[in-house]
């Protein structure tokens, strides 16, 4: 099961805050998902799902808020292997009055936008945006890249559902893509802000873990990359050290060399992988870091005499 069907499935286990909540959730879903058409005999809808959770929803509310006869007509897709769920409310007493109920008729015909009466209370708000969701969103699997869609056949209806998460603190912007338009959310605060208002409060701690999984990951990868690179500047600088000694040896023998300087320059021939600080553990007596660099500086100076 996709993240995406599981927070659908758990948004679709909710229960209402109040009496006109279900009213919200259903015209959300009809106007995301549904399709309407108009003939002699009255009104019909249809609404189409890939998800049985969402299709449970729109049968449930269609029966329990407004008493409407459906038929659910199952089909398996042979090429993706998945079921698609077909819901058909056909003609019949009561399915206009329940469209004008739900703000999708109005007296002059379709209504575009939100009808503000569906959403005057916060938990209607949630409702709504629930609805909405269930019929069009899309949230990526919080271990890859954190996106989040909303998507929905008319820019109007769009832009009415991006004012409501506004309104109630959720940033967000949409976009036209072919005939479609789609809110979207890549802010992770804010994708867990929209879980968190319409009730998906799992999908938003799943999306917090995989926040916390991942940030633990980074830091150690940015550890394991910071070591490796300060061991590949100290290799270097050992390579150095010891190519400035060898030159030294060869143009005045090691025994030229004073005595401070002979010790730890044996010690880098012997030890070419230890650190600085080790080199001056490994000193009779043991020297500082500071020491230890002292005397390969005066040892590379011997080079700039010698060729002065």
């Amino acid at each position: 099961m996709s993240f995406t069907s599981e927070v659908k499935d758990e948004l679709s286990r909710i229960e209402p805050t109040c009496s006109r909540c279900d009213r919200a959730e259903l015209s959300a879903l009809i106007r995301i998902e549904g399709t309407l058409s108009i003939s002699g005999e009255g009104p019909r809808l249809e609404l189409a799902t890939e998800t049985a959770s969402v299709a449970r929803t729109a049968i449930r509310l269609l029966h329990s808020v407004y008493e409407l006869a459906t038929n659910l007509t199952v089909r398996r897709s042979i090429l993706h292997k998945t079921h698609n769920y077909l819901i058909t409310v056909p003609p019949q007493m009561g399915l206009t009055d329940a469209l004008r109920d739900m703000g999708i008729l109005g007296d002059t015909g379709f209504e575009g936008g939100i009808r503000p009466e569906l959403v005057e209370s916060a938990c209607c708000a949630g409702a709504y945006l629930r609805g909405a969701f269930l019929g069009g969103g899309y949230i990526a699997d919080p271990r890859g890249a954190f996106h989040f869609e909303l998507a929905g056949p008319s820019e109007e209806l769009i832009a009415s559902c991006l004012e409501l998460m506004n309104a109630h603190g959720i940033r967000a912007r949409y976009i036209r893509r072919h005939n479609m338009y789609a809110i979207y959310i890549k802010g992770i605060e804010q994708i867990i802000a929209f879980l968190a208002f319409v009730g998906a409060h799992q999908g938003a701690l799943a999306i917090e873990n995989a926040r916390v999984i991942k940030s633990v990951r980074n830091d150690t990868n940015r550890r394991v990359n910071a070591e490796i690179a300060n061991q590949v500047k100290a290799t270097k600088a050992s390579m150095r050290q010891i190519e400035c000694i060898r030159r030294v040896i060869g143009q005045r023998g090691i025994e030229a060399i004073p005595p401070s300087l002979r010790e730890v320059a044996l010690l880098r021939i012997k030890h070419p992988d230890a650190s600085v600080k080790e080199l001056g553990e490994l000193a009779d007596p043991p020297l500082s870091k500071s020491a230890v660099y002292h005397r390969m500086r005066r040892i590379a100076a011997m080079i700039d005499e010698d060729e002065g």
